[in-house]
């Protein structure tokens, strides 16, 4: 009987393990969002840029979104955001700070993206990828990406679906260097659209490509200042 009385109180000591530590979870998971939100309520304009954390200082796709960046704020005044680390993102917050303007780093913990870029003005931590996903693609009036690996197709294809899928109002989405993003497009057309036609030809309106950074100011400027954050679905 002392037996059955010790398993049954062992069984109910790992459920409340189990059960504190997804509330600690929760928990961490709602204070993530909370800072996430009110850092990003700062900066009601704001254009997003996302790019390879694998790009080397002084190389030419670095200097190209550096200089990008720097245009960007130059001309329209807008906060630059960033997921805070090295490379692209790098080029970007200091295309940003040697403006004049702002550069937000949304900075996620790994080996890689351990500590901030020194060029970042403002920004907050995250554990959890989804949350700082989630912070990057909030309420921005246009979303720019560059070279990049998955990190940047998973955010690319995130906000593309969300368009396509109306969970959120048409925003621009521009891909920036025509040699990287034209096979891109190919290989949509051809294995998307044509073939078993698993995506309608309108999508392929969802995104430009371009080459030239007064292309990317002026669709910028055209872009209404995002309120889609009010009525989030």
């Amino acid at each position: 009987m002392s037996n059955e009385k010790s398993e049954s109180q062992e069984g109910l000591s790992r459920k409340n393990i189990h059960e504190r530590a997804i509330e600690e979870h929760i928990d961490r998971i709602g204070r993530e969002f909370r800072r996430g939100f009110e850092l990003l309520q700062k900066y009601p304009k704001s254009v997003t840029m996302f790019g390879s954390s694998m790009a080397a200082p002084g190389g030419e796709r670095y200097n190209k979104f550096y200089e990008l960046a720097k245009h960007i704020v130059k001309e329209t005044g807008y906060t630059v955001v960033t997921g805070g680390g090295p490379g692209l993102m790098e080029a970007a917050s200091k295309g940003a700070s040697d403006a004049g303007g702002t550069s937000v780093g949304l900075r996620i913990n790994l080996l890689r993206e351990r500590h901030a870029n020194p060029y970042t003005t403002d920004g907050v931590d995250f554990t959890y990828f989804f949350s700082r996903k989630v912070m990057l693609a909030f309420a921005a009036e246009a979303y720019i990406y560059a070279w990049g690996g998955f990190g940047t197709m998973d955010e690319l294809f995130s906000i593309l679906t969300l368009i396509q899928t109306n969970k959120i109002p048409r925003v621009p989405i521009i891909l920036y260097g025509s040699d990287f993003w034209n096979p891109f497009k190919d290989f949509i057309v051809k294995n998307m659209l044509g073939g078993e036609h698993l995506i309608d030809e309108p999508d392929l309106d969802l995104f430009e490509i371009t080459d030239d950074p007064a292309r990317v100011v002026a669709i910028i400027k055209r872009a209404p200042v995002s309120e889609w954050w009010r009525n989030i679905n």
